[in-house]
């Protein structure tokens, strides 16, 4: 049953949200995917808020909240704690309505995103290692200078800014059975099951977490937000270890279920949205083509997967596409025995260029109680077409006469 004290974002509210942002957050574009159309054997469409203002759909939520502090309030500036996306959103807003900002963040954290931040024109200040760290020295800050803190998820202006999202997929895909968000610590998606419910109660909305900081299956069996004890996953956007209580509530209410998603399948997911959809996407961005790409048939189509954010360092973005080319079969590990003997090397190499391998590095292995005293391991790195070819490679090799272990 609906705790009425926490069940306080409406249609209205949402409605109202979307008159205060206009002209500010931009009305993203919804692209069909013919490729995962096809996975899912029905239309797919991508509601792109990778190519929202900040990169994010967090400009959405910041600006309401913003735009509503009373003169008092806004004289005394906001202050808010984030490693990206909410901290950009939360400095663009500010800025526009002309008001003082400062950002803390945990050290360590990604240096495009401090940089944009900056930009926006917030001042940016490091503390602690951990996002909570960063939001404890937040809220010192807002009671010693009077500072408004802005909550990344947990108020309901933020809640009713993120669920215009929720009206666009509405007014973008009307006859849309099933909708997947990227979830941390449920702004997003409250916001949007808010809004799809109230107009549509037959549409399933669907939230998709990490494996690795999947707060909201747990609390949900508990029936309270219940906080995880450690926290793994590259997707930094969704890394949220306890659900707030006002989102909590709105999920718990209406939303239809939680899954979650390996960092196997975040990466694949992310890679085919570069290669795929030509999309940049961060891998908390790429949560709900991730969990299509798991079990493409469990979804009721037409189905919109919500791009979140865009924005991810370089770095790990490189790093991310090579995780994801081997989780993707593109990668292919291998130890393979061969003759200590002149050619032994070269007849390998003729057998898996013939197969269609490309070789990226070779090491020998000499010294192993396994091998004979003729005999030498090779650790061999192959790029190849995909899963299909990795076997093919793999049953040249054999047929060849090698030993080969994976």
């Amino acid at each position: 049953m609906s705790d009425p004290r926490l069940d306080s974002v409406t249609l209205a509210d949402i409605e109202k949200a979307r008159e205060v942002i206009e002209g500010v957050a931009v009305r993203t574009p919804m692209e069909e995917s013919r490729w995962l159309s096809a996975l899912v054997d029905g239309p797919v469409s991508l509601k792109c808020e990778n190519l929202q203002r900040t990169g994010s759909f967090k400009i959405r939520g910041a600006y309401v909240r913003i735009s509503r502090l009373s003169p008092e309030q806004r004289a005394a500036g906001v202050v808010a704690a984030s490693a990206g996306n909410h901290a950009q959103g939360v400095a663009l807003a500010a800025s526009t309505l002309g008001i003082r900002s400062t950002v803390f963040m945990p050290e360590g954290a990604p240096i495009p995103k401090e940089k944009a931040t900056r930009g926006y024109g917030a001042e940016v200040r490091f503390h602690g290692r951990y996002l909570d760290d960063a939001m404890v020295e937040a809220r010192r800050f807002a009671a010693e200078t009077g500072a408004e803190l802005i909550h990344p998820f947990d108020h309901e202006d933020i809640v009713a800014g993120q669920g215009t999202c929720g009206l666009e997929i509405l007014e973008q895909q009307p006859d849309v059975k099933t909708v997947i968000v990227p979830t941390g610590g449920g702004g997003l998606l409250a916001g949007i099951a808010i809004a799809i419910k109230a107009a549509r109660p037959d549409v399933r909305v669907i939230g998709v977490q990490a494996e690795g900081a999947a707060a909201f299956p747990g609390s949900l069996r508990q029936g309270a937000p219940v906080a995880l004890e450690t926290m793994t996953t590259m997707a930094d956007g969704i890394a949220v270890g306890r659900p707030g209580d006002i989102t909590f509530a709105a999920v718990r209410d209406h939303c239809d279920e939680i899954r979650t998603v390996s960092e196997e399948s975040l990466s694949r997911a992310l890679l085919a949205l570069v290669e795929r959809a030509k999309m940049v996407v961060e891998p908390a961005g790429a949560a709900a083509v991730a969990a299509i790409l798991d079990t493409p048939t469990h979804f009721d189509s037409p189905t919109v997967a919500v791009l979140s954010g865009g924005n991810i360092d370089p770095l790990l973005l490189s790093k991310v596409i090579r995780h994801g080319l081997a989780a993707a079969g593109r990668y292919l590990y291998l130890r393979v025995v061969i003759s200590d003997l002149p050619g032994g090397l070269a007849g390998l190499l003729v057998c898996l260029g013939e197969a269609g391998a490309n070789v990226l590095e070779v090491a020998h292995e000499r010294i192993s109680p396994s091998l004979h005293l003729n005999e030498v391991e090779v650790r061999i790195q192959l790029e190849t077409r995909g899963e299909v070819h990795a076997e093919v490679v793999l049953g040249k090799l054999r047929e060849a006469g090698y030993r080969v272990y994976e």
